[in-house]
C-alpha cells in the first residue's frame, strides 16, 4: 500500500494500468474466466492460487475498487457487496451463527434495526441494543458469553449523534470480541475508525461513496488486526470442509476474515456486485475528497441558519458549536461532520409535513449523501417499521426531518429552507 495521502488514493488506488492498457478502468462484463488447463482451475478451488473463478466471488473490475476502498480505509483487505444492506448482514454472519448473539448501538439506521431485531432473530441470533452514549460499565451488562461482536456507526442515521469508538472499542478489547463499524456518513475522509480501535467497517456505498445516486451497492473492510485466534471463533481457526480442510487463519493471515466472507459467505449468499456497478461506483470515489469537503461546509451553513431561525425547535449536526456531540466530532471527524443534517421544526409532525411539501429545491426522496439535496421523514419512512418505543431509543422524535445537504450554491439551499418555512 502506498504512503499516499488520502486524496491522492482517491484517484490512484486500486487500478493501475500497465503500457498500453486503459487508463480509467474497464468494465469486465463477464460472468466467467478462461484456463488453460483443469489443474489451473482446481487450485482455484482449492484456494492455493490467485485467480477469478467465477464473478459471484471476485470479478477484476470490482477488485480493482475493492483494493481501492481498503487503501482508503486502511485495512488489509475489502469485499464489495450488491448493498449496504448486505455488507451489514455478511459482515454479521461471517462471525455469528445460530445461538449467537450481538450488541449492537441503538442509534443506527432503521434498515439495520429491522435486521438485527426481526430478520436475524428470525435466524437464531439474538440482538441487544443499547444506548451508546451510557456508561461502559452499563453497556457492559448487555454483553454474554456467547455474544460474537459489538456494532455502532460512526454517525447515526438520522439523530446525528456521534458515537464514541474508542469506548466501543474498548468494550469490544475487554470481551474478546470484533467492533463491526458502519462509517456511511463519514467516509474514509472524515473518520478511519481503524485508527480508533475498529475492527471491521461496513459502508452503504449507495451513498457519498457513490455520491450521485446511480447503483445500489456495499462494502465490508478489514483491518486485519483482530485476533480471531483467541478461541471464541472457531469457524476461523477450525478446518473448513467446503474447502478441503483450509483453516483461514493459518492459510490467509491477517486476511482470515475477508477471505472467508468472499469464498463461503459470498459464495453461498451470492449477494455480489455486478461490474457495471463497481465501473460506476469507482467514479464517485475518485471525487469522494472533493465531494464530501463541499457538502460538509454546506451543511454546517445550513445547520447555522437553522439554529438561529425562530420556527426551528432543535438542530442535530455535531460539527455545529453547542452541539451535544461537538465535542466527539473535533476528535473524531476534525475535517466535519457530513452534509447530513437532522432537524425538528415547531408544530409538530403536521407542521414537519408542511415544510416538506413546500421544498422546490430539495426532493423528497428515500436516500440521502448525494449530489442533490434531499429531504425525508424517517418516521413515517426509513423507520416506519418501528414502534414508538423503538424510535424513541433511537433517538428519533416523530417530528424529526432529515436533510441531506447536496453541492448546490449554499445560499440557493437556504432560500429554499427560508420560502419553505
Amino acid at each position: 500500500m502506498c504512503a499516499w495521502r488520502i486524496e491522492t488514493k482517491c484517484l490512484q488506488e486500486g487500478y493501475k494500468p500497465g503500457n498500453g492498457e486503459p487508463r480509467v478502468l474497464p468494465i469486465y462484463q463477464s460472468t466467467t474466466y478462461k484456463y488453460n488447463s483443469t489443474e489451473q482451475v482446481a487450485k482455484l478451488f482449492d484456494l492455493t492460487a490467485p485467480g477469478h473463478m467465477y464473478s459471484r466471488i471476485s470479478n477484476p473490475t470490482v477488485e480493482c475498487v475493492e483494493n481501492k476502498i481498503a487503501a482508503l480505509e486502511g485495512g488489509v483487505g475489502a469485499l464489495c457487496t450488491s448493498s449496504g444492506q448486505s455488507a451489514t448482514l455478511n459482515a454479521v454472519l461471517n462471525i455469528c451463527e445460530c445461538g449467537d448473539h450481538l450488541v449492537s448501538s441503538s442509534t443506527i439506521y432503521g434498515g439495520s434495526y429491522n435486521l438485527f431485531a426481526i430478520t436475524m432473530k428470525r435466524m437464531g441470533i439474538e440482538v441487544a441494543f443499547v444506548d451508546p452514549d451510557s456508561p461502559e460499565a452499563e453497556i457492559q451488562k448487555a454483553f454474554r458469553p456467547n455474544t460474537k461482536a459489538l456494532f455502532g456507526e460512526t454517525l447515526a442515521n438520522p439523530k446525528l449523534n456521534v458515537l464514541d469508538i474508542e469506548k466501543f472499542a474498548r468494550l469490544a478489547k475487554k470481551n474478546k470480541l470484533p467492533l463491526i463499524i458502519d462509517n456511511t456518513f463519514a467516509t474514509p475522509i472524515l473518520c478511519r475508525p481503524f485508527e480508533f480501535g475498529a475492527d471491521i467497517v461496513v459502508h452503504s456505498t449507495t451513498k457519498y461513496m457513490d455520491g450521485h445516486a446511480v447503483c445500489i451497492g456495499g462494502v465490508i473492510v478489514d483491518s486485519g488486526k483482530f485476533d480471531w485466534k483467541n478461541g471464541k471463533f472457531p469457524a476461523l481457526t477450525e478446518p473448513d470442509a467446503s474447502y478441503h480442510g483450509v483453516v483461514y487463519t493459518k492459510d490467509f493471515g491477517p486476511a482470515a476474515y475477508i477471505t472467508k466472507a468472499r469464498v463461503q459467505y459470498m459464495r453461498d449468499i451470492g449477494n455480489c456486485m455486478s461490474p457495471n456497478s463497481a465501473f460506476l461506483l469507482n467514479l464517485g470515489l475518485e471525487t469522494l475528497h472533493v465531494r464530501v469537503e463541499r457538502h460538509t461546509e454546506n451543511a454546517l451553513k445550513v445547520a447555522q441558519y437553522l439554529k438561529n431561525s425562530p420556527k426551528i425547535l432543535a438542530v442535530n449536526y455535531p460539527g455545529l458549536l453547542g452541539d451535544p456531540y461537538y465535542d466527539l466530532a473535533k476528535k473524531y471527524f476534525p475535517k466535519g461532520a457530513s452534509g447530513v443534517i437532522s432537524f425538528r421544526i415547531k408544530g409538530g409532525r403536521e407542521a414537519a409535513i408542511r415544510f416538506m411539501d413546500k421544498l422546490k429545491l430539495a426532493a423528497i426522496v428515500v436516500h440521502v449523501a448525494d449530489a442533490r439535496t434531499a429531504v425525508l421523514h424517517p418516521a413515517s419512512s426509513t423507520h416506519r417499521q418501528m414502534t414508538d418505543e423503538q424510535l424513541l431509543q433511537a433517538g428519533i422524535d416523530p417530528d424529526l426531518i432529515r436533510f441531506s445537504v447536496g453541492l448546490e450554491h449554499v445560499d440557493d439551499i437556504i432560500e429554499d429552507i427560508e420560502q419553505a418555512l
